[in-house]
């Protein structure tokens, strides 16, 4: 009897460690499915002019802008949605397909089809639904100096995400998109506050200064800004004012995803 019942301690011992050891593990891919839940969306801005007045080369989304940004954001757990001013295809900057600006991530985005055929199909801003957003970001390239600044409906919408309590970001000409905003008593959004772009400096530099439409850092001054770059042209440089985000070049798209993202994780 005295064997019998030490025999049935054990296997009840052992059962207990069974079902121990199997509600722990149902408890981690219960952690694991929750984090893995995305933390929320971020509505992607990108161009649709690709022409310049007198280049024979064209211009239009500055292709790392993208890919840097939306790596970064993807490991931290946000869902991204791309729109552009008119909707539909989204012309790829010339120069930023170059190998020297290509790197292993751009190349990887470059052959997915699935990555590829979303470049071509974004949303026009009638389909968006603010609600689902908790920042949007503006990607550059040339083009964005033609279509974003005067594009009310993409104006309307980075208001409402401001005045919801989202983040405003862009970064190089796609801060050119932070132009037209306004608060909710119609001042200029960046008024009073510090934000970087694209440098007069740089775009002297880059050859280009002859074709644009407009200075975009006296275009941020004009608007009550205080303007900042970084001591040397081509690097990164990254400016967070509370919920309005800058990135002044390409050389930046990693830095300021970093910062949207700690941003975000801060309002969660």
């Amino acid at each position: 009897m005295f064997k019998v019942w030490n025999f049935a301690k054990w296997l009840i011992g052992i059962f207990m460690l069974i079902f121990i050891t199997n509600m722990t593990y149902a408890t981690e891919a219960a952690q694991q499915h929750v984090q893995a839940k995305p933390k929320g969306k971020i509505l992607v801005v990108m161009t649709n002019h690709s022409a310049y007045p007198t280049r024979s080369d064209t211009t239009g989304l500055w292709l790392t802008e993208l890919t840097h940004f939306y790596d970064i954001a993807q490991a931290a757990g946000y869902d991204m949605d791309f729109v552009s001013p008119q909707g539909g295809a989204v012309p790829l900057d010339e120069r930023s397909l170059k190998p020297i600006y290509v790197d292993q991530s751009a190349k990887k985005h470059l052959a997915d089809p699935q990555f590829m055929q979303r470049l071509s199909n974004t949303l026009a801003p009638n389909a968006i639904d603010t609600s689902h957003y908790k920042a949007i970001y503006y990607t550059g390239g040339h083009g964005t100096m033609w279509d974003f600044p005067n594009n009310q409906g993409l104006k309307q919408i980075s208001e409402k995400i401001y005045q919801q309590g989202g983040v405003i970001s862009a970064v190089c000409h796609g801060v050119g998109g932070l132009l037209p905003l306004q608060t909710s008593t119609g001042h200029p959004l960046i008024a009073g506050r510090t934000v970087t772009g694209f440098a007069n400096i740089e775009e002297t530099l880059s050859g280009i200064k002859s074709q644009v439409p407009f200075s975009l850092q006296d275009g941020l001054v004009q608007q009550g800004a205080t303007y900042k770059r970084a001591f040397f042209p081509f690097t990164s440089y990254v400016i967070a004012d509370d919920r309005i985000i800058t990135g002044q070049n390409p050389q930046s798209s990693k830095e300021i995803a970093e910062a949207v993202v700690k941003r975000l994780n801060s309002l969660n």
